[in-house]
């Protein structure tokens, strides 16, 4: 917290939580001095066609833009014509360990919040138009030069019509070029336009910020089955009513009752935010071991080498719970402070000291895919 890092333009992590995140864009020139990229254009578009990646293809002709979500072919991006365009390739740190690695110069920032690591490739031109985001991003400047055009305009309005959110009006405040190593951060919604100076690759690293209404939603649907109201509807006493189409006031006192048993509290909150958080999106699958060790022989390997997660996983903790991938798993104080390392660092030392407790349920997360002796 008190060092002066170079990844944020030689501020503390202190300063620059204080001054910048969600308040103000930073430019950092040379924030990874030598990093020119983890992959090159072939190796993205390849990725951007396999089964189960999620990647975009924007394609802009007389300033008319198209979207394309996969599954496409390597041809399809061969016969673009003298179109300008931009392939987005999402959560790359899911298959690429370099990628995920990356990640981890970014740990200041909670791994609750983390989204995932989004590449793109343009040729000179390329983009994908003016517009904002409603998440924090860090837009690391890998192979090639892109322009970066920026504006704290309140004017959101769009393009009506348009497959992108496109600003309708995009009033340029500031631009500069960046080079491989550079890096600019960008709080939500501050309106941005990046456009290809030559052939380049952009890593964006995202953050998500869940819309209020979006948690709520999701917080009813965990509870649904966690909830247990007593009793049945009853009217012995009823009564005739003048107006039988009317819901009485009987009726509505006792549905208010029965309705107020439902309770929650902050483990409740809390155990919703750990699985909700870090439940994989749609087309995310884990593949089980195709030959996988028996127990013992699994419980040989994680003593002497330990286990590190599988790339697509998710792994949050709080107040004894393990969130992994969307469970829930209450733990005891020693076997906690090892899962927590794990999923601080995404990997850990030799076990030597795991319970076997702790070892059973490290087995069944192998035999899901979740994780691997490392």
């Amino acid at each position: 917290m008190k060092s002066k890092l170079p990844l944020l333009g030689g501020l503390t992590v202190k300063e620059f939580l204080r001054d910048y995140w969600q308040k103000k864009p930073l430019l950092i020139r040379q924030a990874f001095p030598a990093f020119d990229g983890l992959l090159d254009p072939q190796q993205l578009i390849a990725l951007a066609c396999t089964e189960d990646v999620q990647a975009r293809l924007v394609t802009q002709r007389r300033n008319k833009f198209a979207l394309r979500q996969t599954p496409f072919e390597p041809e399809d991006l061969d016969n673009l014509g003298k179109a300008k365009w931009t392939v987005l390739v999402q959560g790359v740190n899911h298959y690429l360990p370099e990628a995920a690695a990356l990640l981890k110069h970014f740990a200041f920032i909670p791994h609750a919040r983390l989204d995932d690591l989004m590449v793109s490739y343009a040729p000179k031109g390329g983009g994908v138009g003016p517009h904002f985001d409603s998440y924090d991003v860090f837009l690391l400047q890998g192979s090639g030069h892109r322009r970066w055009q920026i504006s704290a305009q309140a004017d959101r309005s769009l393009i009506a019509g348009a497959p992108l959110r496109i600003l309708r009006d995009f009033q340029v405040e500031q631009e500069w070029v960046l080079e491989a190593g550079d890096m600019l951060y960008l709080p939500p919604h501050y309106a941005h336009n990046g456009i290809a100076e030559d052939d380049c690759m952009t890593y964006s690293i995202g953050f998500r910020t869940p819309a209020y209404q979006e948690l709520a939603e999701q917080f009813l649907v965990y509870l649904q089955d966690r909830i247990e109201v007593d009793g049945m509807y009853a009217d012995p006493d009823l009564r005739t009513q003048k107006h039988p189409s009317e819901i009485s006031a009987a009726m509505l006192s006792q549905v208010e009752q029965a309705i107020k048993q439902v309770r929650w509290d902050e483990e409740d909150i809390a155990n919703f935010l750990g699985c909700y958080l870090s439940e994989p999106k749609p087309h995310i699958f884990f593949d089980a071991p195709g030959r996988p060790l028996s127990e013992a022989k699994f419980r040989q390997a994680i003593q002497k080498r330990g286990v590190q997660l599988d790339l697509k996983s998710q792994m949050l903790c709080h107040a004894g719970w393990i969130f992994i991938n969307g469970e829930a798993h209450q733990t005891s104080s020693r076997d906690y402070t090892l899962l927590r390392t794990l999923a601080d660092e995404r990997e850990s030392s030799a076990l030597t000291d795991c319970t076997d407790k702790l070892c059973e349920l490290l087995y069944q997360w192998y035999q899901d895919g979740y994780i691997h002796p490392a």
